[in-house]
């Protein structure tokens, strides 16, 4: 499905990238669950739990069921893993990307982390939190990752703006910079506050 490169695409489909993470979860070993990722605070068991919590606050923010989930700062605490992780978070995932094909998921406000924002936005967020943690993960547990090109641009729509602004360190972090005519997914990784060369330490 193609999206537009504005803040407001009308309704993107994110059954693709929750479907692509959710096979990436089950191809992670329990022994990889300690293992270093691209986000310096998280090893792969928080990187999970992270997952697991973003679809549930993102699957309350697209039917305006706000509450706990939707109201939480994430930086709060740090993320527990549920033991049931490996049905729970693909089920989460599904149940994320089934309530923002909804349309009215996207018209209006909502939140999230505690803040308010437009439905657009909030699903904006919503696919790029999936896109970048899923090549997060795809990184760390040495698996293949490759979002669409709608996809990706939805997200360059999103993060670019944030990176651009003077004294701005985006939404995740200082961009790092890629060169020039990079793929896609670099420049979004880049834009992510991540070095699309990062790869995890020798076992």
């Amino acid at each position: 499905m193609e999206t537009s490169t504005d803040t407001n695409p009308g309704v993107i489909d994110l059954t693709p990238a929750a479907r692509r993470v959710a096979e990436l979860v089950r191809h992670v070993d329990d022994s990889a669950l300690g293992r270093p990722t691209p986000c310096p605070d998280y090893a792969v068991r928080e990187l999970l739990a992270h997952l697991a919590g973003l679809a549930v606050a993102f699957r309350d923010a697209a039917r305006k069921a706000l509450g706990p989930t939707t109201d939480t700062d994430p930086g709060e605490a740090e993320p527990v893993l549920p033991d049931d992780w490996r049905a729970a978070l693909p089920r989460r995932l599904d149940e994320l990307a089934a309530s923002w094909r909804d349309p009215a998921a996207w018209t209006g406000m909502t939140r999230a982390g505690g803040i308010d924002l437009p439905g657009a936005v909030a699903g904006l967020i919503a696919l790029d939190e999936v896109l970048i943690h899923g090549w997060d993960l795809a990184r760390a547990t040495s698996q293949d990752y490759a979002p669409t090109e709608p996809e990706l641009r939805a997200s360059h729509s999103l993060l670019a703006p944030a990176a651009q602004a003077p004294g701005d360190d985006g939404m995740f972090g200082p961009p790092v910079p890629v060169p020039a005519g990079a793929p896609l997914l670099d420049q979004v990784v880049g834009l992510s506050g991540r070095s699309p060369d990062w790869r995890p330490p020798p076992a």
